[in-house]
């Protein structure tokens, strides 16, 4: 008997979650994100990690930015999460511990944990974890994997992924360190930040949208206001 969850389950048990309408422009970054999730729960070579929980943090965060209401975040969020049965906190935490040791090292001793050339000292638990996935030659990589590795980048120096050659360079330590694919690495992070924009230039036009809407809106209202004026009698 095949017990293992579809696509279908994940989305009706989020649905049952969350039951308040997704904005248009986000639902599709929501199930997309939904999806990508699902497929990893399920593929037998993933194993969850708190740098995936780091992608999954920055790539939720980033993609609802200016979502409204505003309080249905949390709410969208801890419903993927449990959709594909995880808990919403662990990634939270997870993504909260790594992005205090990325502020708290140079850049460059970052890429030297990262890449497995140094340890990461006063968190033993984090050192295990990346070194179990360098030593697992079935490790289960994945894109949101690879934003996870990006955003500790950023965090620990903003400077630094706006420049190619020296990204280039740190991801092919990163990827050797970890027995990655840095091919991978880089055209993962590509599409990412390409996506980031397009997101970006959507929210613009939306903006722009709804603003002329609101200006159609009260151009109507006073129309109507000066029609509904009574006339004035010559008797």
């Amino acid at each position: 008997m095949n017990n293992v969850r579809t696509v279908s389950d994940t989305k009706r048990t989020f649905y049952n979650l969350h039951t308040r309408p997704i904005n248009t422009i986000y639902r599709r970054v929501v199930e997309e994100l939904m999806v990508e999730m699902h497929l990893l729960s399920v593929n037998i070579d993933f194993s969850y990690n708190p740098i995936y929980a780091l992608g999954v943090v920055t790539t939720f965060d980033r993609f609802m930015e200016g979502y409204q209401p505003e309080r249905d975040r949390e709410s969208i969020f801890n419903a993927l999460c449990q959709a594909i049965e995880q808990d919403p906190q662990r990634y939270r935490q997870d993504a909260e511990r790594l992005r205090s040791v990325a502020k708290g090292l140079p850049v460059q001793d970052l890429i030297a944990w990262l890449s497995q050339t140094s340890n990461l000292d006063g968190d033993a638990d984090l050192q295990a974890q990346l070194q179990a996935i360098a030593n697992n030659p079935n490790f289960k990589y994945n894109r949101l994997f690879a934003i996870g590795v990006f955003s500790l980048l950023e965090l620990a120096d903003a400077e630094l992924v706006k420049d190619e050659k020296r990204l280039t360079e740190a991801l092919k330590a990163i990827a050797a360190g970890l027995h990655l694919s840095d091919d991978k690495f880089s055209k993962d992070l590509e599409l990412y930040r390409s996506n980031l924009d397009k997101m970006a230039q959507a929210l613009v036009v939306m903006a722009d949208m709804l603003s002329a809407d609101r200006k159609k809106r009260e151009q109507r209202k006073q129309q109507s206001t000066t029609q509904v004026a009574p006339p004035t009698s010559n008797e």
